[in-house]
């Protein structure tokens, strides 16, 4: 009689909220057979990983298990959910995709944008996929985006509901409510494990309906007299949907901004999520001849980011778009923790230029979370009764949360709960649960020349330059290691100019006494460098209380 398991690791999407991807590995007499990935979403950096563009999951340790990768399974179109596909898709050694109707869109421009041929199944809502030894079934769930989807991911040791970013949703704008038929029918057959979306563990009650967000932009609408300006993420169609819906009603011209906004709302309308009369489709270059109370622009931006569409805007560079007074901006999403600063900075420049700029630190219902409060969470736990609980999609505090909820509300046991960190391992035997070995894994960070060549070194670097300055040293030497010529220095972002030569002269002393110090035994090029380069760094530290970052050149002539 074979001998079953599965364990499951997370890649992100623990602690970390971003970067979503998840593995589900079925163990047969001890021997990995399958592994199914659900999500495969992108990071975005904080302030301290300078020019990093942006950060997707680790896949190194699955990189001798290619053969063993059944499907990658994407529930929903988000970016941090889909966002890192194009890098990995070939490194995972390309395996069949299956993805709900708008994210295979998503992810088919994606990779139009890469050159890269890619091909997605389709999601039969219906049918159980045999996937090697898993089956998976997708269930119909509501978030801020159309076509979300749980995934019940069936084994020989049981069936596990991977539940993430949802909320409970009886009045979606696009029709599609929670299948909670499905939801029940799983629990009544036997949950395993529910991992389920934490991120709003803290709040009481149930989440908004995202339908409210449709009625403040119609009353903002109506009390605009210039152009209308709405920002949002260019994935959030739900919302996009509702802007254009009050602009039609208002006989406002619609006009997207940005090119994510434009390729990503082409494809909801292809796939009939959204209908704009054709005499109600404007264009960038004919704004200055339409009346400004006829103008409903949708622009990408709501994060602040420098070249996007709406911060062009701000700073006059849009040739055919000024922002004048009677102008109304309405920020639509909250800004994304380590974010706000250039939110904010945005909302001052168009507030510069006359704009009436209104966001969620001032009017209420201007953002519905797209994630479960309390009691939606609540009632997923109670429809599925899972044997264990997993949370994911939330920071230590959420899954904190998120365990005093189920344990203290609806009586689950804390040895029922998992609380895992990136790379925690848990196995499920038909009999018991329990933490395995950690897989290691660190942030692959992709920049502007390439992916996972910006490390620990480079972004520590960066910071020191962005704070404390730099300084390059250039020390000339004979054959013998004595000084030709007296060290020169060259600063910048370190100390004012006129200030430099008293401090640059005891630094040239400094050197000549270690080189005194030697001897004259020759020094070894490397060694040397490193080794006056940390005495450099520590007598600036002294003698101006900032540490710069030290490059020292040796040249020997």
């Amino acid at each position: 009689m074979d001998d079953y398991k599965v364990r499951f690791i997370p890649l992100g999407g623990v602690v970390g909220v971003t970067k979503n991807m998840y593995l589900y590995e079925l163990y047969t007499n001890d021997e990995l057979t399958d592994i199914l990935i659900v999500d495969c979403g992108m990071g975005f950096p904080d302030a301290k990983e300078f020019g990093v563009d942006l950060i997707i999951p680790d896949i190194s340790y699955l990189e001798d298990k290619l053969d063993k990768i059944r499907a990658i399974l994407i529930t929903h179109g988000h970016e941090d959910h889909i966002g890192a596909i194009p890098f990995h898709y070939d490194k995972l050694g390309t395996p069949q995709i299956y993805a709900p109707k708008l994210a295979k869109v998503f992810i088919q421009n994606k990779f139009k944008e890469f050159n890269q041929p890619i091909h997605i199944q389709d999601v039969d809502f219906k049918k159980w996929i045999k996937l090697g030894g898993f089956e998976a079934k997708y269930i119909h769930m509501t978030h801020s985006i159309p076509d979300a989807t749980h995934i019940l991911i069936k084994s020989p040791v049981g069936v596990m509901y991977h539940g993430p970013d949802f909320k409970l949703d009886l009045t979606p704008p696009y029709s599609k409510y929670p299948d909670f038929y499905e939801i029940i029918s799983a629990g009544h057959d036997g949950v395993l494990c529910l991992l389920s979306d934490a991120l709003g563990a803290e709040r009481e009650g149930l989440t908004l309906s995202e339908s409210i967000v449709g009625e403040t932009f119609e009353n903002e609408m109506r009390s605009t007299k210039g152009k209308f300006i709405m920002t949002t993420f260019s994935s959030n169609i739900s919302r996009i949907k509702q802007c254009v819906d009050a602009a039609i009603k208002f006989n406002r011209k619609v006009v997207f901004l940005g090119r994510s906004m434009k390729q990503n709302t082409e494809a909801a309308k292809d796939l009939g999520y959204m209908n704009i009369p054709h005499t109600l489709k404007g264009k960038e270059e004919e704004i200055s001849k339409i009346p400004p109370n006829k103008v409903c622009i949708i622009a990408a931006g709501s994060q602040g980011q420098y070249d996007s569409a709406l911060s062009k805007m701000a700073r006059q560079q849009n040739k055919y778009i000024k922002i004048t007074e009677g102008d109304k901006v309405v920020f639509s999403s909250d800004p994304i923790p380590g974010n706000e600063h250039e939110v904010y900075a945005l909302i001052e420049e168009l507030s510069l230029q006359g704009a009436d700029v209104i966001y969620s630190d001032i009017q209420d219902q201007l953002h519905a979370s797209g994630h479960g409060s309390q009691e939606d969470l609540k009632f997923l736990a109670r429809f599925t009764n899972p044997k264990y609980l997993l949370p994911i999609g939330g920071t230590i505090r959420h899954q904190r949360q998120y365990e005093r909820l189920m344990t203290e509300d609806l009586d689950f046991k804390k040895e029922q709960l998992f609380l895992i960190d990136e790379g925690d391992t848990v196995w499920f035997t038909k009999t018991k649960a329990y933490k395995g070995d950690k897989v290691e894994t660190k942030n692959v960070y992709v920049d502007a020349y390439g992916v996972g060549d910006i490390g620990n070194v480079v972004l520590r670097d960066r910071q020191t330059l962005s704070s404390e300055g730099m300084v390059v040293g250039v020390i000339v030497l004979n054959q013998t290691g004595q000084l030709v010529a007296a060290p020169k220095f060259f600063s910048r972002g370190f100390v004012f100019e006129k200030n430099e030569e008293d401090l640059f002269n005891k630094a040239g002393l400094l050197i000549e006494k270690s080189l005194n110090a030697s001897k004259g035994v020759m020094v070894d090029g490397d060694n040397y460098k490193r080794k006056i380069g940390r005495e450099l760094e520590d007598f600036f530290f002294q003698e101006r209380g900032r540490r710069p970052l030290v490059l020292v050149d040796v040249i020997q002539v």
